[in-house]
């Protein structure tokens, strides 16, 4: 089976870009929502700034495509290391975590 092109994507002029440090992942039988935020120590109630839907097989593929990818970033930048000791709930939640006091 011959690859596919891969499409040339055009990029608006007003594309604003979203940073995210979560995403909540939920899904049905036919779809995969992920949703993202920037989670901040003391916001409570983050805001959602992006949603994305996706099929199941588009899931699974891009589920790939972030593992390759992570694959190729490790190879040429080094290891990426998860801290094992706590979550990252227990870094955003943590009791004192005003910036301003560490």
């Amino acid at each position: 089976m011959a690859n596919k092109p891969i499409p040339n994507f055009e990029l608006p002029d007003d594309l604003e870009a979203q940073y995210a440090n979560f995403v909540r992942i939920s899904h049905t039988a036919s779809e995969f929502v992920f949703d993202f935020s920037l989670l901040l120590p003391g916001v409570t109630k983050p805001t959602i700034n992006s949603r994305l839907v996706m099929s199941p097989t588009a899931a699974k593929l891009y589920l790939g495509a972030m593992s390759e990818n992570l694959k190729r970033y490790e190879s040429k930048f080094g290891e990426i290391t998860l801290p094992r000791s706590q979550t990252l709930a227990d870094d955003l939640f943590r009791p004192n975590s005003n910036p301003e006091e560490e």
